[in-house]
C-alpha cells in the first residue's frame, strides 16, 4: 500500500514531478514534448508503461508516443504506435469509466466499453488478490484539454510499481501533471504552426525575389514551346517574347518569331478558333505553320497574366507538340470504325457514311438534270485537300481516304462539307436513278410532285451474302473462314471502282456504295464482284470456293437508312431464292449470321 502519510514520500514525488515538468517545457518540438509525457509519467509517477493517443484534424486520435519501464518480450505497449480510434469510440470510453476527478479509471470488469478500434495492449502481470490490487487489463486515464475545452488528446498508464490501484496522492500528482502536460503540448503545437508561418513567410519572400529569374528559366528552358503576346499598344497581338523550343518546333529563328503573331501563323481555317481562344483564356488544338510550309498540329493553353492596378499585361503560352497525338488518335478512330479482320468499315461507319448522303427531304423539281448538274461526290466523307499539309490516314495501310472527319483533321467548322454545293440550303440530294420502258419511256421517277425531271445515275447499294462459307467453316475451322473473308474482303475492294465503299457488316455479309452511277452501270459492277469472288482460292494448301448473292437497292434523300439496307438485303434474297439457294435454316432463320 502506498504510504501517504509519510511527508517525504510526498515530497520526492513533487520534486519529480517537477522535474519531468521542466523536461516537459524543454522540450523542442511536438514529438519531443509528446515523448517527454509519457517519459515522465513512467519515471515520475510510478507507472511501468504509458502512451499518449493525440487528437488528429480529422477528430480521431493515433497514438503519437509509448514508453515502457523495461521492454517487453512480445514487443509491449510500442506496437501500438500509429494506430488510431475514433473519436466516437473514445468519448464513449471515457463515459462509461469511473470519475476520479479529471481521471478516468475503467476496471477490468468494464473492459466490454471498450470498443474494436481502440488501441489497447493488455500485459501479463499478476491477477488482483485483494480489491484494489491492479488487474491487467485495468485502464487509467488522464484527458488533456486545451484553455478552450477542446480535447488535445489522452494520457493512458497502465501496471502501477506498487502494484495496487493508485491512491489518492497519486491520482492527484497524475491530474496535475496531465494539466502540465496539456500546457505543454499546446505550447508545442503553437511552437510548431508559427514554425511553419515563418518557414512560409520566409519561402514567400525567397520566391518573390527569385520570381524574375525563376520565370526567365521555366521560358527560356522549358521543353515545350513558350511565348509571350503583347495585349495593348501598337503591338497588340505581337509575340514579344519566345523560346527556342517554340523556334525548334516550328523552325523560325527568334528574330522572326517576334515580328510576327500567332494570326499570322495559324491555319486559315483555324483562325476563329484561335481567336475565341485568345478572348477566353482558354485552350485549342490548331495548327501552325511552319517554315517548310507544312503545319504543325499544337495545343495552345493562353493564360492572361494580369496586373493588380492596371489589369490585363499580357497573354502567356504553352505551345505542345501533339502531332504523334493527332496521329494516335487518329488510329484508334480508325479501328473503331473498320473491321478488325479485313479492314474494311464495319456496319457502323457504313450507316454514317449513309447518313452523311442522305436527308429527310426528297430532291426538288427539277433540282438535277444530270450528272454534272446533281454534283455527285467521289466519296462520302471529306477529300483528302481538306487536310491542309497532313493527309489524315498517312501511315495507316489500307486506310479509307473517305471517311468522315477524325478529331480534327478534317475541314474547318464551318467549310462545307462533299456532296454540299450551291442551291438547296448547300446540300446536293441523292436520287434514285428512273428506270427506262423498252422504248425509252421513263417507268419510275423519284420525285413526289411537279413535274417529273428523270435522272440516270444515283447512289447504289449493292448487298452482298457468301454462299457457301458456312460449310468451310465447319469442315475447315474458323481460321480458314477467316482467311476467307479476308481473300473475299481483297477481291470485292479490287473489283469496285475509285472512290467506292466497301462495308463488312459482319457474318459473310458485305455492302458496296457506288455512287454517281446508273443502272446498267450498278449491274455491270455486281457482275464484276460475282466474277471477283467465284474463281478459288488457295486457303492453308487447299482450293475453296465460295459464291455469292448480290441484290442492288438505290439510296434516295427522303430514305432511311434501315430502309436503303433492307431493300438491298431483299433483292439480294430475291435472286438466292431465283437461283435455288438455301435461304432459311432449320428454324425458319438464315443460315448465317448476321452482325450490327
Amino acid at each position: 500500500m502506498e504510504a501517504e502519510s509519510e511527508p517525504y514520500v510526498r515530497l520526492a514525488t513533487l520534486r519529480t514531478l517537477h522535474r519531468v515538468v521542466a523536461d516537459l517545457n524543454a522540450a523542442r518540438s511536438l514529438a519531443g514534448t509528446l515523448q517527454a509525457v509519457v517519459e515522465g509519467a513512467v519515471h515520475g509517477l510510478g507507472f511501468d508503461a504509458a502512451a499518449v493517443s493525440l487528437v488528429r484534424p480529422d477528430g480521431d486520435l493515433v497514438v503519437a508516443a509509448v514508453w515502457e519501464l523495461e521492454e517487453s518480450p512480445m514487443g509491449g505497449p510500442s506496437v501500438l504506435l500509429g494506430q488510431v480510434g475514433s473519436r466516437e469510440s473514445w468519448d464513449r470510453l471515457l463515459g462509461v469509466s469511473d470519475h476520479w476527478g479529471t481521471l478516468r479509471f475503467l476496471p477490468y470488469d468494464r473492459g466490454w466499453a471498450v470498443a474494436s478500434d481502440i488501441p489497447r495492449w493488455i500485459g501479463d502481470g499478476p491477477l488482483p488478490v485483494y480489491a484494489n490490487d491492479w488487474h491487467p487489463a485495468d485502464g487509467l486515464l488522464a484527458p488533456m484539454y486545451s484553455a478552450g475545452g477542446d480535447l488535445l488528446g489522452v494520457l493512458s498508464v497502465d501496471r502501477p510499481r506498487s502494484g495496487k490501484r493508485p491512491g489518492a496522492w497519486t491520482r492527484e500528482a497524475l491530474e496535475m501533471f496531465s494539466l502540465q502536460a496539456s500546457i505543454a503540448i499546446g505550447n508545442a503545437r503553437l511552437r510548431a504552426e508559427m514554425q511553419r508561418a515563418l518557414a512560409r513567410l520566409e519561402k514567400e519572400q525567397q520566391a518573390l525575389r527569385a520570381s524574375e529569374e525563376s520565370f526567365r528559366q521555366a521560358f527560356e528552358y522549358a521543353p515545350s514551346g513558350m511565348a509571350i503576346t503583347e495585349l495593348h499598344g501598337a503591338g497588340r497581338g505581337q509575340l514579344t517574347r519566345v523560346n527556342d523550343a517554340l523556334c525548334r518546333l516550328l523552325g523560325r529563328p527568334r528574330a522572326v518569331l517576334r515580328q510576327q503573331s500567332f494570326v499570322d501563323l495559324v491555319h486559315p481555317e483555324d483562325r476563329a478558333l484561335l481567336e475565341r481562344t485568345s478572348a477566353e483564356s482558354g485552350r485549342a488544338e490548331l495548327r501552325l505553320s511552319r517554315r517548310d510550309g507544312g503545319y504543325q498540329w499544337v495545343c495552345l493553353r493562353n493564360s492572361i497574366v494580369a496586373d493588380a492596378a492596371e489589369g490585363p499585361s499580357f497573354l502567356l503560352t504553352h505551345v505542345e507538340d501533339i502531332e504523334d497525338r493527332k496521329r494516335h488518335e487518329l488510329q484508334l478512330a480508325h479501328r473503331a470504325s473498320h473491321d478488325a479482320l479485313t479492314g474494311l468499315p464495319n456496319g457502323a461507319e457504313l450507316k454514317a457514311r449513309l447518313a452523311r448522303r442522305l436527308c429527310p427531304e426528297p430532291q426538288p423539281v427539277g433540282a438535277a438534270a444530270g450528272p454534272a448538274e446533281v454534283g455527285y461526290p467521289p466519296a462520302y466523307g471529306y477529300p483528302a485537300d481538306s487536310y491542309s499539309a497532313h493527309t489524315a490516314y498517312e501511315g495507316l495501310e489500307g486506310a479509307d481516304p473517305y471517311a468522315g472527319p477524325v478529331h480534327g483533321y478534317g475541314p474547318a467548322e464551318g467549310a462545307p462539307l462533299p456532296g454540299l454545293g450551291a442551291g438547296f440550303g448547300e446540300h446536293v440530294h441523292a436520287v434514285v436513278p428512273a428506270e427506262y420502258g423498252p422504248g425509252g419511256e421513263a417507268w419510275s421517277v423519284p420525285f413526289r410532285s411537279g413535274p417529273a425531271v428523270p435522272v440516270d445515275k444515283g447512289l447504289a447499294v449493292l448487298f452482298c451474302d457468301l454462299d457457301g462459307f458456312k460449310s468451310i467453316n465447319d469442315r475447315f475451322g474458323h481460321n480458314a473462314g477467316d482467311s476467307v473473308l479476308v481473300e473475299v474482303a481483297r477481291r470485292l475492294s479490287g473489283a469496285v471502282r475509285d472512290g467506292d465503299t466497301v462495308a463488312r457488316l459482319g457474318g459473310d455479309e458485305f455492302v458496296v456504295l457506288a455512287d454517281g452511277i446508273g443502272r446498267e452501270e450498278a449491274k455491270d459492277l455486281a457482275h464484276r464482284l460475282r466474277n471477283a469472288i467465284i474463281p478459288p482460292m488457295r486457303i492453308d494448301g487447299r482450293a475453296m470456293r465460295v459464291g455469292v448473292s448480290l441484290g442492288i437497292g438505290w439510296a434516295g434523300c427522303g430514305m432511311s437508312i434501315e430502309e436503303v439496307l433492307h431493300t438491298a438485303d431483299e433483292r439480294m434474297y430475291d435472286e438466292k431464292r431465283a437461283r435455288g439457294g438455301a435461304v432459311r435454316g432449320a428454324r425458319g432463320e438464315r443460315s448465317h449470321r448476321r452482325a450490327g
